[in-house]
């Protein structure tokens, strides 16, 4: 069905019915006259029913799809017009050979915006790059859109799709992230109008941003083995598809920048049509006007925002926003509603360390890896409230950032993260991995990413756009960065998120350093210029039930045993972070993952978003903690290098007992005035520069110089220093703050610590499978109070 709607500026565009002027479907045929090809009416003869297919995995809202109707809310909540028509819905379709013309029947139906891999699509059904996908549908266009232009809005089709409407060409579009549209008021007709559009999609064999959609070769949509941390291609219309009247001149985009130290909204009204016309652009709290501005369409006015009040995750305060055209003598106006967030983004030093800082303020950012895939929909979440409700998910564990992971979600989906209070890092969906793409490749690539860029410029949550990740697909990393950030000074940009994994190469620019650490959490170390960030770390896994893609085919970084196990470990990485991490210069980290996707089962909730896996509210407060830490940072710990000390325990009741070496292991023991000589001597070491890094420390022993305390198989012992590379990351330890002490962190085991355990040391990790990675008592274990050295 085709339907019109009136979105609602004040709410954030979100619409509200109005069925006096809900459109019927024609089923009247027409020729495809411009190109010689015909078309075949809507429900044909012949044309079985249309059917939903069973997904192989239900989300609570698979049966709450309409099939008239799906995802029915105005699709563009940052640019909302009062008129609009819906064709989201049944669609003949048909797939045929990736060189061929429109074909001569449609034999069967689709369900826009569903991929045609995706069971919602009623399709289900594996696409190659030796097919092209064929749409049709009719519509009507109202009569009381008589003397405006109707264009065409596709919100996302993935990849190269092309557009006739009444047998003339519209327009064609390459990309599967960035919305366009056609205006098609040339091509109507009075009463029916058809629509074909036809799409080919080569996912990765093709050169476009492809993120983790693959075609597989060995299997098809199924459920199957295997996969790894790539997923089910996603081919054709993926988002909204709807109609909209606008006057011969209208607005087109709406840019909109929150600039905090002059208490103004910097807004640029583009337009067509409207060369040497004026605009007015009026913020709004509540329906009172707060300012308003007037100038040159195209041209950056600052509106004045007196003592505003500030976005933020904790207040995700939204003003609304009115950008006008207005008539000009006989040329008609145009108006558009829409909304911004007034909040800053930047870098800072703080005591020394580069910091990003929201309003002026460092805020550690916690967040998940959020690929956005669904086992009913693919790429398409089934309807409005599910789209939001990983977001939602988000706040309710306590995270107050998501990293959009190699995908770009549809506008609605920012708009919840705007209204929800959630700091997005945006990727650009990286091209194929292991591949150099070919000049082609770069400028189809890069001419998206811009129109991604100036799509969700005016989103108050997007904080940072991160370029390319792990190395996939890299090339002129250091271009790419400085060219972003001159397209939009306001955020953040990651030249290469994993600048440490799988080859990749850092561009050295952009405002952070980006590690990538399994499980982790590693430690990146901030840079004069940049920020330390841990993009990604985690992917604790557990299978859980009656809830899998494919059963007993799940993987993840580290499996856990038992929700109690998870629980554990998920909040002792947290706990890490916030004690040692973060004291130590880190600014950010990405957990992977939000949820389970295919046979990944190291989300925090299942695939099919029915089992929430962590305890929550254990979760969310761990989150705080490290939140609130970061507005209350303690200061740096440094050790007296060159100079002897003694280590003692801590922990209550065991206070009398210091870190000694004895046959080679490390043990704790009581050590008194009336100990002997040797016990004194094995309990002394002297402090010197990492060996492996010198902002941190290793621990020669007093008695047997050159020989250091190192970890190895977990165990903690004294080694003769082998001159490797990995001895010297074993014997090096990073301070970092305790009470009443201080604590020891591995170099190359960021987030593991030395611990004594019934008299043995180990390095311990908080949550982690062995006895001596025990919760309990586990800060204090690990926390030893640097004393006068027992052999001077």
């Amino acid at each position: 069905m085709t339907d019109t709607r009136t979105p609602d500026p004040g709410q954030g565009g979100r619409p509200r019915s109005r069925p006096w002027r809900r459109l019927t479907t024609a089923l009247a045929a027409c020729a495809l006259a411009a190109t010689g090809l015909a078309a075949t009416p809507a429900g044909a003869a012949g044309q079985a029913a249309w059917e939903p297919v069973p997904a192989p995995m239900t989300t609570p809202w698979t049966d709450q799809v309409p099939v008239d109707d799906p995802l029915p809310e105005y699709p563009r909540p940052q640019l909302t017009r009062p008129d609009w028509a819906g064709l989201n819905g049944l669609w003949d379709f048909a797939v045929t050979d990736a060189d061929a013309g429109v074909p001569d029947s449609f034999d069967e139906q689709i369900r826009v915006p569903f991929v045609a891999e995706s069971a919602l699509s009623g399709i289900q059904r594996k696409i190659t790059p030796d097919d092209k996908l064929w749409y049709q549908r009719e519509f009507t266009v109202p009569e009381d859109w008589d003397g405006r232009d109707v264009k065409l809005n596709f919100g996302g089709s993935d990849w190269q799709t092309t557009v006739w409407v009444n047998g003339e060409k519209a327009g064609e579009h390459k990309g599967g992230f960035d919305a366009f549209d056609f205006t098609v008021t040339d091509h109507l007709e009075a009463g029916a109008n058809t629509v074909t559009v036809s799409v080919w999609d080569p996912t990765q064999h093709g050169g476009g941003a492809v993120g983790k959609q693959r075609q597989d070769d060995e299997h098809d949509i199924e459920p199957h083995p295997g996969g790894g941390i790539w997923y089910t291609a996603a081919s054709g219309i993926w988002q909204t598809v709807w109609l909209e009247p606008v006057a011969p001149a209208h607005i087109t985009r709406l840019d909109l920048t929150p600039e905090l130290g002059d208490e103004t909204l910097r807004a640029t009204v583009h337009a067509e049509g409207a060369e040497g016309r004026e605009v007015r652009v009026t913020v709004l709290d509540g329906g009172k006007e707060v300012g308003t501005a007037t100038g040159a369409a195209g041209e950056e006015l600052s509106v004045s925002v007196p003592d505003p009040r500030l976005w933020s995750p904790d207040d995700p305060f939204l003003y609304d926003v009115r950008a006008e055209l207005p008539p000009a003598g006989d040329a008609p106006g145009d108006e558009v509603g829409s909304y911004a967030g007034m909040r800053s983004i930047g870098l800072k030093k703080i005591d020394g360390v580069q910091r990003p800082v929201l309003n002026g303020e460092f805020v550690f950012q916690t967040g998940t890896l959020d690929q956005g895939y669904w086992p009913d929909g693919l790429y398409t979440a089934p309807t409005d409230e599910a789209l939001k409700y990983d977001l939602q998910a988000h706040k309710d564990l306590g995270f107050n950032m998501v990293r959009k992971h190699i995908k770009v979600e549809p506008q609605r989906w920012f708009h919840w993260a705007d209204k929800l209070g959630l700091l997005v890092w945006q990727d650009m969906p990286s091209m194929d991995t292991g591949k150099v793409p070919d000049a082609a490749a770069r400028k189809q690539w890069e001419k998206e990413y811009h129109r991604i860029i100036d799509q969700h410029r005016s989103s108050p949550s997007v904080v940072m756009w991160v370029n390319q990740n792990e190395g996939w697909g890299q090339y002129d990393q250091a271009r790419i960065a400085d060219e972003v950030k001159a397209a939009d000074p306001s955020r953040l940009v990651n030249n290469m998120s994993g600048v440490n994994c799988c080859g990749a190469v850092d561009g050295g620019n952009g405002d952070v350093v980006d590690n990538h650490v399994y499980v982790g959490p590693g430690n990146t170390a901030p840079e004069p210029g940049r920020a330390a960030v841990l993009g990604e770390f985690g992917g604790l896994g557990l299978r859980t039930e009656g809830h899998e893609w494919y059963p007993g085919g799940g993987f993840s970084y580290e499996d856990q045993a038992d929700t109690a196990a998870l629980n554990d470990r998920f909040t002792g990485l947290l706990d890490g972070i916030r004690q040692g991490q973060m004291p130590a210069g880190l600014s950010a980290s990405v957990y992977t993952e939000i949820t389970d996707v295919e046979n990944e089962v190291n989300g925090l909730l299942t695939y099919d978003r029915q089992v929430v896996k962590v305890d929550q509210d254990r979760v969310r407060a761990a989150n705080q903690a490290l939140i609130d830490a970061s507005r209350d940072l303690p200061g740096a710990v440094t050790l007296p290098t060159g100079e002897n000390r003694s280590l003692r325990v801590t922990t209550e009741g065991h206070t009398e007992r210091f870190l000694r070496h004895e046959d080679g292991l490390a043990w704790t023991a009581p050590v008194t005035e009336e100990s002997g000589a040797t016990l004194k001597a094995d309990a002394t070491y002297k402090v010197v520069p990492g060996l492996g890094d010198e902002t941190c420390y290793s621990l020669e022993s007093r008695n047997h110089p050159g020989e250091y305390l190192r970890h190895r198989e977990s165990r903690v012992r004294r080694d003769a220093d082998d001159g490797t590379r990995l001895f010297e990351a074993d014997a090096t330890w990073c301070a970092v703050p305790g009470e009443g002490g201080v604590r020891l962190s591995s170099l190359n085991m960021s987030g593991s610590y030395l611990r004594h355990h019934d008299s043995e040391v180990w390095l311990a990790t908080p949550g982690g499978k062995q006895p001596y990675d025990t919760l309990s008592k586990f800060t204090a274990d690990t926390t030893w109070a640097l004393e006068a050295p027992w052999a001077p």
